[in-house]
């Protein structure tokens, strides 16, 4: 074991992904030289080269669809999207291209391309640089959609998103880039595609992924004080979402809350809602409630402590789950 930040565990996982196979390449704006904007790919090109770390232009359609191609010559690319609201000029390579083909090959031909994103806020950056576009890409069918919450998961994750055959869409919560935590360089904690309970309880059930993980366990650390007991399950994986933990958890617990940044309006917690409703019905003691960004464009730096959601909002979820 040994500790170090999301930041640096995403970046040994690139490193080690690279040293096992020489088909994986890097490609992204200023990933080479400057190591990323978040210094995710740093000293990475020193160590395998331009022809493996690539600077591109400015251009997201042309980075995804050049890793189309590479693809399709059995290179495994793992492109860098700078922001997470930098994605759209790409939109129509990953949704109409990338997460087709497999398909319209009827699987004779294998698309191993990786989608890094930074998503999420905490901050404080400008328009178009906190944003959470992830049910976007949830929605399509032909992508895998994944997000590490810990330093841990993010190293072996990474790797394993690279590993696949399918694209991956692999969402990196950027506020939570320089906490550290225990990484196990030996062996992964569970599959790409598990949900995973990070804390046990009793009383009510907390769902999320990425940035909401680290805020739902700061909730049930401060119900514990209120003599609370609340279970917290990092989702993980949103296409597919491993459902069996998460419905476990709401059977044992019997309420649930589930917590996302994004807009609550269509937004994964809807989906994580009515499932948990439909396969642990008679479990719940109180209807899934949910907790999310507001249905509004990500605010100015200054106002995001209020439009994201906290501990508070969390709680008070709970209050009302547990009223019933």
């Amino acid at each position: 074991m040994t500790s170090m930040p999301l930041v640096r565990a995403l970046n040994a996982g690139l490193r080690r992904a690279m040293e096992d196979d020489p088909k994986v390449l890097l490609m992204g704006e200023d990933i080479g030289r400057l190591g990323g904007v978040f210094r995710v790919t740093e000293g990475l090109q020193t160590t395998f080269g331009e022809d493996r770390v690539l600077d591109t232009p400015l251009a997201e359609s042309g980075i995804v669809g050049s890793a189309i191609g590479l693809a399709m010559r059995g290179y495994r690319p793992v492109c860098e999207i700078q922001f997470d609201g930098f994605i759209y000029p790409g939109f129509d390579q990953i949704t109409s291209q990338l997460a087709k083909l497999t398909n319209r090959h009827d699987g004779a031909q294998p698309f191993p391309v990786v989608i890094r994103v930074p998503y999420g806020g905490h901050i404080g950056a400008v328009e178009h640089h906190q944003e959470s576009p992830e049910a976007y890409f949830a929605h399509t069918a032909g992508l895998r959609v994944v997000t590490p919450s810990m330093p841990n998961d993010a190293y072996w994750m990474i790797q394993q998103a690279i590993a696949s055959d399918d694209p991956v869409m692999f969402f990196e919560p950027k506020g939570r880039y320089w906490p550290k935590g225990e990484v196990d360089l030996d062996r992964p904690a569970a599959p790409l595609h598990a949900s995973r309970v990070v804390r046990t309880g009793t009383d009510a059930t907390l769902v999320g992924y990425g940035p909401m993980v680290a805020v739902l366990l700061q909730a049930a650390e401060i119900a514990q004080g209120e003599g609370r007991s609340l279970e917290v399950v990092d989702v993980r994986s949103l296409s597919p979402i491993d459902w069996d933990p998460i419905v476990a958890s709401v059977e044992k617990t019997g309420r649930a809350v589930v917590a996302h940044e994004a807009p609550g309006f269509l937004g994964l917690g809807g989906e994580i809602a009515a499932t948990i409703t439909e396969r642990a019905f008679y479990s719940l003691e109180a209807p899934v409630l949910r907790v999310a960004g507001f249905d509004v464009p990500f605010p100015p730096a200054k106002l995001e402590a209020q439009y994201l959601p906290d501990a508070d909002r969390v709680l008070e979820a709970v209050d009302r789950a547990l009223a019933y």
